[in-house]
């Protein structure tokens, strides 16, 4: 049984130690058995079948949680990302866990496994430059040897914008750190994310790396792809597109480093950052050539730092760049990626929200993103006209897009056509009364009673006829009661001060995320999130002892 994203297949070898037919020590090993490739002009193949990495990179951090790792936390970043229909990840930029190793290898997907953000050169005063020539070796064994057995694994990456990239003993570093890998381990190719594109092509730097990684560029694909000789190249980090989930800017254009009063950025996702560009420009890439082998988005979630476009603007004190938010709740973007990479279900996505109270008769752009090439949007009933997916620009290529639509309160609705013009899908939302009833989804109404098990538990708003109310900014109290306590809440407010360990904080965009962690004991558990004004949300959970 091969190992794939599809079917992650694990086989279990468990190895003992005799001395003198006397059992002295016995280790289990999960290993997966699969066969990768990555040849010039076809790119990478796995199990003899050409796949582009679907990718985002991911950092060490679990939002509100900080750095020390979760399995929970984690496979719950991995269960979003895998309806996304993600098949890989970068560790960006450290080495990874084991926990989150064997999630990937049991949940399917394939893994950039990173080494180091620093060589030799310093990016800061207190970086690793200053440990480089004695630990460098010694780290990359102790990575590769921990971890070579998991069959997620299918490219090692020994840095990431290194300023080595620039001179002659850069790239004698390069090949040394390669020449590491390879030693340890001859099945993986090596690469580096390479943000100096044009000194990497003077120096030989590019040229000498397993699989050149660009990270951002895409104007420079074409000369790197006829000046690098390995006949493929990698998107090791793209797009960096930020927005604010939920909210929405007018009038709706493309922009480089826009900013606002309110510290946020538009989920029209048409905004990007000085050095950065939008999802279609990668798309274009990967659809159109054979030898751009895939991408790992900056980022699958934002985390905490680099406030780009709003690095020295005070309150703003996470990132803009996640395709899901701080608390893990999925921006717009998000379905716009889903749209292409989940090939298995339906996407019907419409953007803004319908709540915009003193835009009464002005132009408000409405959005679809969906995995069917045309749609027919209504207002109230009234058509606003079919549109179809074409060339014409790379956002047209990819979403559908109403410009002139005026708003006007009540219902959108949008109807998707197949290939031959018959309704397949369609789906409607409305304009929101003032919030009324508070409600509680769970993404696991059953936990483990480990002490560190998770129930992530989303919290939202609705009017008196059940519609979210999308713009509501209520303060929330939240309350565990039983074999269980309250860990965190986060909005995904990117300028939010609140603390996530005190048992309150407001809505942003209508939802915030409340995680509960279970005890070392069995039994009922009861969250109750209240707000002025609003009726009480009650939720039962319960936490047993159990292997899963």
């Amino acid at each position: 049984m091969l190992w794939s994203p599809e079917n992650p297949y694990l086989y279990k070898a468990v190895t003992k130690l005799y001395i003198k037919n006397q059992l002295k020590d016995e280790i289990s090993t999960k290993f997966g058995i699969r066969e990768i490739k990555y040849e010039p002009q076809k790119g990478f193949s796995l199990n003899g079948k050409t796949t582009k990495f679907k990718g985002v990179c991911l950092h060490h951090d679990l939002g509100p949680l900080g750095t020390a790792v979760n399995t929970a936390a984690l496979k719950r970043q991995l269960t979003i990302l895998k309806d996304m229909g993600v098949n890989a990840i970068r560790s960006s930029h450290n080495m990874p866990s084991f926990e989150q190793l064997q999630l990937c290898d049991e949940m399917g997907f394939l893994f950039l496994a990173e080494s180091f953000d620093e060589w030799a050169k310093p990016k800061i005063k207190n970086g690793y430059n200053r440990f480089f020539e004695e630990y460098a070796e010694k780290d990359i064994v102790n990575l590769v040897r921990a971890t070579r057995n998991h069959p997620s694994i299918v490219m090692w990456s020994s840095g990431n914008e290194v300023p080595d990239q620039w001179g002659e003993e850069g790239v004698k570093r390069a090949k040394w750190l390669q020449d590491i890998f390879h030693r340890e381990d001859p099945t993986r190719p090596v690469t580096v994310g390479m943000d100096q594109v044009k000194a990497v092509m003077a120096s030989g730097f590019g040229a000498i790396m397993d699989i050149p990684g660009l990270n951002y560029r895409v104007h420079l694909y074409d000369e790197a792809y006829k000046r690098f000789p390995q006949g493929l190249l990698l998107g090791s980090e793209t797009a960096s597109t930020v927005s604010s989930r939920g909210i929405y800017k007018f009038p709706v254009e493309k922009a480089a480093m826009k900013k606002y009063t309110d510290f946020q950025s538009s989920s029209y996702d048409l905004e990007y950052c000085s050095w950065s560009n939008l999802p279609e420009d990668d798309f274009i890439l990967q659809d159109d050539k054979p030898w751009v082998i895939g991408e790992f988005v900056w980022t699958g979630f934002d985390y905490l730092g680099e406030p780009t476009p709003y690095d020295e603007s005070w309150p703003s004190r996470s990132s803009y760049f996640g395709i899901n938010d701080l608390a893990g709740l999925p921006k717009d973007r998000y379905y716009l990626y889903r749209s292409r990479w989940n090939t298995k279900e339906e996407t019907l996505h419409i953007l803004p929200h319908w709540n915009w109270e003193g835009r009464e008769g002005e132009k408000t752009p409405v959005f679809v993103y969906t995995n069917y090439n045309s749609a027919e949007l209504f207002v109230n009933g009234k058509s606003m006209g079919i549109q179809k997916k074409h060339h014409s620009s790379p956002q047209n290529r990819y979403r559908l897009m109403w410009m002139d639509v005026k708003y006007e309160p009540g219902t959108l609705k949008v109807i998707a056509y197949d290939e031959e013009g018959n309704p397949v899908s369609e789906k409607e939302i409305h304009t929101a009364g003032k919030p009324s009833k508070i409600i509680l989804s769970p993404d696991r109404k059953i936990i483990k009673a480990d002490g560190k098990d998770l129930s992530y538990v989303t919290v939202s708003v609705v009017d008196k006829n059940g519609i979210e109310c999308p713009t509501a900014t209520n303060q929330l109290k939240f309350k565990v009661k039983g074999n269980a306590s309250y860990r965190a809440a986060c909005n995904g407010d990117p300028t939010s001060l609140e603390l996530f360990h005190l048992p309150t904080m407001k809505l942003f965009s209508g939802k915030l995320v409340v995680m509960v962690q279970a005890s070392k004991k069995e039994g009922d558990i009861e969250l109750t999130v209240t707000g002025k004004g609003l009726l009480t949300g009650k939720l039962s959970l319960s936490s047993k002892k159990m292997d899963f």
